[in-house]
């Protein structure tokens, strides 16, 4: 059974061809440059050198026949024709409060997503467009949703309701969602099985740190907080996006400045964060690089970062009523040991005892590490996350009938006999 999984960005797809037979990767990729000219396609399969083609790709559908080209490409391809494909799984930002699990994709399921479009404008519409291609280039196969939002629609009300005027909530959608929900799923999963506990017997925080970031209070379970709001601007300083910040700036910066709407949301999303306080930088390898070459604007980012991240974990910590373990993931959570370091200095007194040596030297995508010393009472992990392989099981148990949602269901990776591969 190989099973497709689609992530469609707002100018790339992202694909995995996973083998569940064998549970291992057979392809992956992904198209870049969709809809903005000049756009190709990067495939890579285990064992072969990446191969490239450009191709222009003027719409998603034109992109997703690309990828199904490649992957039946005599030479380059993976399967003789796309009838040995099972299923597709598509990546959806944003499920409102309509969906808290996995869903097989119908025309309701449709209608109800593109219901909720307007509270991730540069997301869902590239999502649909993506389901819609594919159906349309694969009719016989079955497609199913697997949403961003969906494991934290286990937050309570007083967790997920702003203090603004209530009839906003009622009548928009106006609320806490919170993203990155598969990469929280697996990496509290896998942490829970570090720990040698069930999940629901957990404390966990989970910190999801690239080019976007997020956090997730995870309490016996399941999600309780998590830093990302009605949208992924809210929450930690990011590659580009600001973060939390006093909600009058923008109004403020507005009238100044004689910016429109349009425009100071682009600002907050593409111009701010790392970006915007280093004024050059949003790989956080260019800010360490320059740091160390003096840089203060540079320095600054680092120690912004570093400080907002610590305040994250002592409130959850707080809001969940103390804590198993911290868990790094996501590239920059995996690869910087700088900035973990910098972000667990000082909490000794809760218990976190950072092993200096051992966490300047795990930097991997590959393995899981412990990062504090065998006798913290709370342990912080570094553990690469897997949203693809959480796509695929979802996607298989629903084909096979035994899937009821992430508290319930029993993911392969949740077990101590898992290997990842």
């Amino acid at each position: 059974m190989d099973i497709l999984a689609l992530n469609c960005g707002s100018s790339s797809v992202k694909y995995q061809l996973f083998d569940w037979k064998k549970k291992e990767i057979v392809a992956k990729g992904m198209v870049e440059r969709v809809t903005i000219g000049d756009s190709y396609i990067v495939h890579e399969v285990p064992g072969r050198d990446n191969y490239r083609e450009e191709y222009e790709c003027p719409d998603h559908k034109v992109a997703i026949h690309l990828i199904i080209k490649t992957l039946t490409d005599p030479k380059h391809g993976v399967v003789k024709d796309m009838s040995q494909i099972s299923a597709v799984g598509h990546r959806v930002v944003h499920g409102g409060e309509k969906f808290t699990c996995s869903v097989m994709i119908d025309e309701s399921v449709l209608d109800a997503i593109k219901e909720v479009q307007h509270l991730a404008p540069l997301h869902n519409p590239p999502n649909i467009a993506g389901i819609e291609a594919a159906k349309d280039v694969l009719p016989d196969a079955p497609h199913i949703a697997i949403f961003d939002t969906a494991f934290h629609q286990t937050m309570p009300q007083h967790a997920y309701t702003y203090p603004l005027p209530y009839e906003w909530y009622e009548k928009y959608g106006v609320r806490r969602y919170g993203f990155h929900g598969t990469s929280h799923l697996y990496v509290s999963k896998r942490a829970a099985v570090l720990l040698g506990k069930d999940p629901k017997e957990c404390n966990i925080i989970t910190m999801h740190i690239g080019n976007g970031v997020s956090h997730s209070a995870i309490k016996g379970g399941v999600s309780v907080d998590t830093s990302m709001g009605l949208t992924p601007l809210e929450g930690a300083l990011m590659g580009t996006r600001c973060g939390d910040i006093d909600p009058a700036i923008p109004a403020f910066i507005m009238e100044q400045e004689g910016y429109n709407p349009k425009e100071i949301d682009s600002i907050l999303n593409k111009k701010s964060g790392v970006l915007g306080i280093t004024g050059q930088y949003t790989d956080r390898r260019d800010v360490i690089a320059g740091a160390e070459k003096g840089n203060e604007r540079c320095k600054l980012s680092l120690e912004i970062e570093a400080y907002r991240l610590k305040k994250y974990i002592g409130s959850y910590a707080a809001a969940i009523g103390g804590i198993d373990a911290v868990v790094f993931t996501a590239g920059v959570g995996e690869m910087a040991w700088l900035i973990r370091e910098m972000a667990l200095e000082g909490l000794d007194f809760m218990g976190i005892y950072l092993d200096k040596e051992v966490n300047r030297n795990t930097m991997t995508r590959k393995r899981e590490t412990l990062i504090t010393t065998p006798d913290s009472p709370v342990k912080v992990f570094v553990i690469p996350t897997d949203e693809e392989l959480v796509f695929t099981e979802d996607v298989v148990a629903i084909l096979e009938g035994t899937y009821t949602d992430h508290m319930k269901f029993q993911y392969s990776f949740a077990t101590k006999e898992f290997q990842r591969k």
